[in-house]
């Protein structure tokens, strides 16, 4: 039962938004359309109000009147003014960017925008905090350095083209509405067949006459007039090459190329040769249609290209636990916190060390720091989560109470911020720093006021001891003209400059770099209002080359006994490197998404509650969802409406089993035709092993289950010609033989399909290991390595899957071998010997208890069979953690001589069906090389000679495999 939902309006009274403007460190700007007359265009905005943070970045008041244009008048060549009048016409919520270098400003700004009635709210934000490269931060200082930076800027773009020119990926730039040729690399010019001097500076159909009349001058001028991207997969394209037409297959990409104006001006291709790929793809479609009736092999290439997106899954999943190695080297307290519970999903050891001796991991908040949920820390975390607001925490006091020492009064630097997935909150980052020792330094120093005021000349002295040996920058300003009587070392080493340079100077004289960033007048504010001043985070420019440090400090103004302001106390710290450290993890988050984003699969992730999280971009390209429609369950939306209860009730049930999920059902593409899709997923665990969701791919397999449907409707043919020709008594007899002989011709195909298919696979294979040694060593790295190894896979699974299928059909020969007696002690002993390598690999202990007289009316080749598999599986899937021991037990019943093999090992979860362990190329322990084909090979020989092999099993105990041999 959900609590219920209080407005905001019943939260906050009028007075409290006055407040919440007064103390946002984002600036808050209202303004009003101006028009010549009633239903013309707006010509300007007035300005009405500005927060207090908006007056900081403006130096305006709080009404200052005028108009937009009148107090910045370049507002119309920087595209703010569009951006106003846009976002107020539109009535839409947009968002806007800007570098402002005029009318006394230089910063960089960030917009966003909301009409509210007659009036237009716009939110500013000074991102100097936000990262931005060396040569923009050079850009936006002094000028002085301009030909440095544009030297450093040319040599950038100089290194950029080496790259673009040595990639393996073609790549090119047309320019214009007539797409004249800018620029293009070797290999696209290996593409176009021409070099590129030919068609450098010429309009691209002209150039290239080829790829005219061939559909891509809509795309391009489509591209162009939209701005939207446009990407094909093995595009064809008919190419004139040495005076020769011929036909070649291209992975095409567009992409717009916006201009400073936002404007789209030209277009980025990329392109991939496929041709030979796209061939070989069609060889091996030509095969799959000769073995159309053989629908098992289609069905294990599946499965194998499944297992190929599980290791790339598994790769994606061992790169983001790489990327958060490197929140261990941050020199701050750092934790990660998801969901509404606030479960802490990682903390570095500089966090640990401060809660010394807890168990945090995998523990909701409330859970692991009770004394912090008194302490109101909970409910900021609350708050976050609800407001996506970002809360920077200064000096605030955590008292650590542990039954096992006194209470302890700690004060850190934190800041709370949202961590969002897909437009949402999913969890909160900690950053924080421990600033105990400077509190207690300030404390210190705010005990000694009152003894200052009483022996002044004494407290003068002891207080220039704790300036100087404060463990924090302290420093003293005194008069209108800020006159600086103490600084302590700190304080001095921050501002770069020696103590008798500063003291008994004005500020703005001792320090000249501080000149215009608005500390003068912050100290004239406290001094007027008697109130403190805390900066957070607040950058600073302290030398010439305008190099940007973070502080947090307090202005702090001090009285003495008649309540006469004697000066205000500076305190200060560098968070620099704390700003830094965590604008590299959003970085790095951020590279992580676009990665995902970029990946060739629809890849998709859960929580543990089993609602969608994530879903990549080809899945939204796919299905044209939005992720307000695919988030959640939404993602069933886009499923068959006679599949979406099957597959959404198959995956909250795998989600609740903690299991691997597989589902085959109809996915609606993005033009409405309905496509057989495979989702797959594999449980995720953190490193605690707490459970956290199901990460998985979705795998378009149309063509494949259409083939099944066809071969389904095939055998309902069959079984209907089956009772027709059972209903006819007279040929019963006739038709059995002929369904004998049938089945004995399938099974000749088979063998003689994998025996025939052997040499082309050898073929391939050497064509492969030829084109290897044929192509330069420098190619061999990157994509191109990747592709041949993809390949070299290939054809070794396609090779085992032949000699499996060899297998089963010498097996379905063998239906009626001829049974002799055999002693099973000496078969036992045998097989034993056979594996003593892996016994002593393994240092397994082996117990026969099988008497000596014991014979089986068995073909003696299928009990060494039987025996070897179930030997090596029960030392292969041995449990890591104990020495394996294994038995083999005899027993002797009225009907059937019961041979037991037991095991100490791994066992198995057997709710999944003893039909799925036996059955052909099925495994439950995928970690363990193997076909799958082994257990399936021992129950058909078992059950040939009317047999039967049966399994007791509990996970992480063992396992026994029990096979009765008829009497």
């Amino acid at each position: 039962m959900s609590a219920a939902v209080v407005p905001l309006t019943d939260l906050f009274a009028p007075a409290d938004w006055l407040t919440l403007l007064d103390v946002s460190l984002t600036g808050i700007h209202l303004v009003r359309p101006v028009y010549v007359q009633a239903g013309a265009d707006i010509v300007d905005f007035a300005v009405e109000y500005l927060n207090p943070a908006a007056q900081r970045m403006m130096s305006f008041a709080e009404q200052p009147g005028g108009t937009l244009l009148t107090h910045f008048p370049h507002a119309v060549a920087s595209g703010i003014f569009t951006y106003y009048r846009r976002v107020f016409e539109s009535g839409e919520t947009l968002t806007y960017q800007a570098h402002y270098q005029t009318d006394g400003l230089d910063n960089y700004f960030e917009f966003c925008a909301r009409r509210s009635g007659e009036h237009l709210i716009v939110s500013i934000n000074d991102t100097a905090n936000q990262p931005r490269g060396a040569i923009k931060q050079n850009l936006g200082g002094s000028r002085m350095h301009k030909p440095q930076v544009l030297a450093e800027a040319e040599q950038q773009r100089a290194a950029l083209q080496r790259i673009f020119a040595q990639a393996p990926v073609a790549m090119g730039l047309l320019r214009g509405p007539n797409l004249v040729v800018e620029w293009a690399n070797a290999r696209m010019g290996q593409i176009w067949g021409r070099p590129l001097e030919q068609v450098l500076g010429h309009p691209y159909f002209e150039a290239l006459p080829d790829f005219a009349g061939q559909g891509f001058e809509e795309v391009l001028a489509a591209v162009l007039a939209t701005g939207q991207s446009y990407e094909q997969q093995e595009q064809p394209v008919d190419i004139t090459q040495a005076q020769q037409r011929y036909r070649s297959y291209l992975n095409i990409t567009y992409l717009p190329d916006y201009d400073a104006q936002g404007q789209c001006t030209g277009i980025l291709i990329y392109a991939n040769d496929v041709t030979e790929q796209v061939r070989a793809h069609r060889q091996i479609q030509q095969l799959n249609q000769e073995l159309e009736t053989r629908v098992e092999e289609r069905t294990q290439a599946a499965l194998a290209l499944q297992a190929d997106a599980r290791a790339v899954v598994r790769q994606r999943v061992a790169e983001r636990e790489a990327f958060y190695q490197v929140f261990e080297s941050i020199p701050a307290a750092v934790s990660l916190l998801r969901g509404l519970r606030h479960r802490f999903e990682y903390i570095n050891p500089v966090y640990q060390q401060v809660f010394a001796g807890r168990l945090l991991l995998g523990l909701d908040f409330a859970q692991a720091l009770p004394d912090a949920e008194e302490q109101g820390y909970l409910a900021l975390l609350d708050r976050v989560y609800q407001t996506g607001e970002t809360f920077f925490g200064a000096e605030l006091p955590f008292v650590s109470v542990r039954p096992d020492r006194p209470p302890q009064t700690l004060y850190f630097n934190f800041t709370y911020q949202a961590i969002w997935e897909n437009g949402q909150v999913v969890g909160i980052s900690s950053f924080a720093f421990d600033v105990t020792e400077q509190v207690r330094a300030r404390q210190q120093a705010e005990a000694l006021q009152a003894q200052m005021l009483a022996e002044r000349e004494a407290q003068q002295r002891q207080l220039q001891a704790v300036f100087a040996q404060a463990p924090v920058a302290m420093g003293l300003y005194q008069g209108e003209q800020h006159c600086v009587v103490m600084a302590n070392n700190l304080l001095c080493a921050m501002w770069g400059c020696a103590p008798e340079q500063v003291l008994g100077r004005s500020l703005l004289e001792g320090v000249p770099a501080l000149q215009g960033q608005g500390f003068t007048e912050l100290i004239d504010e406290v001094a007027r209002t008697r109130v403190p001043f805390v900066g957070t985070e607040v950058p600073v420019r302290q030398d010439r080359q305008e190099k940007i440090h973070y502080y947090n400090f307090i202005y702090q103004p001090l009285y003495d006994d008649a309540g006469a302001l004697l000066g205000v106390l500076d305190i200060a710290t560098d968070v620099t490197a704390l700003v830094q450290a965590r604008r590299m993890v959003e970085e790095r988050e951020e590279s992580f998404r676009l990665m995902a984003d970029h990946a060739p699969a629809m890849l998709w992730v859960t929580n543990p509650d089993g609602q969608c999280t994530y879903l990549n971009q080809p899945w939204y390209d796919y299905t044209g969802q939005t992720e307000a429609e695919a988030l959640g369950l939404g993602w069933t939306g886009a499923v068959h409406p006679e599949d979406a209860p099957g597959a959404g009730a198959t995956f909250l049930d795998a989600n609740t089993r903690r299991e691997p999920f597989h589902c085959l059902y109809r996915l609606r593409r993005h033009d409405g035709v309905y496509r057989w899709t495979l989702d797959s997923g594999l449980p995720r665990f953190m490193t605690d092993g707490t459970y956290a969701g199901i990460v998985g791919t979705v795998i378009d397999v149309h063509e494949q289950k259409l083939a099944e449907l066809a071969r389904r409707r095939l055998t309902r043919k069959l079984r209907k010609a089956r009772d027709e020709a059972q209903a006819r008594n007279v040929e019963l007899s006739t038709a059995v033989e002929q369904l004998q002989r049938t089945n004995a011709d399938l099974d000749n195909f088979i063998y003689t399909a994998s025996h025939d298919l052997k040499q082309p696979i050898v073929n391939i294979e050497g064509l492969l290991l030829a084109l290897q040694h044929e192509l330069p060593a420098t190619s061999l790295v990157g994509e191109v390595q990747t592709l041949l190894t993809f390949m070299q896979d290939a054809i070794e699974r396609f090779g085992r899957t032949i000699g499996h299928l060899t297998d089963i059909s010498r097996l379905q020969k063998e239906h009626n071998h001829p049974v002799v007696d055999v002693n099973l002690a000496r078969v036992v002993g045998e097989v034993v010997l056979d594996l003593t390598p892996l016994i002593v690999e393994t240092g397994a202990r082996v117990a026969i208890e099988v008497p000596k007289a014991v014979v089986l009316a068995f073909a003696e080749k299928n009990l060494r069979s039987v025996l070897y598999n179930l030997l090596s599986n029960a030392l292969k899937y041995r449990h890591p953690e104990r020495v394996p021991q294994v038995r083999i037990m005899y027993q002797a019943q009225e009907a059937y001589h019961v041979l037991a093999v037991h095991d100490n090992g791994l066992g198995m979860d057997l709710t999944q069906g003893q039909e799925k362990l036996f059955a052909m190329f099925q495994r439950l322990h995928t970690h363990v090389e193997g076909s799958g084909i082994g257990l399936y090979m021992v129950k058909k020989m078992v059950e040939n000679v009317r047999g039967r092999i049966e399994v007791q099993s509990q996970l992480n105990q063992g396992s026994t495999f029990l096979v009765y041999f008829p009497r």
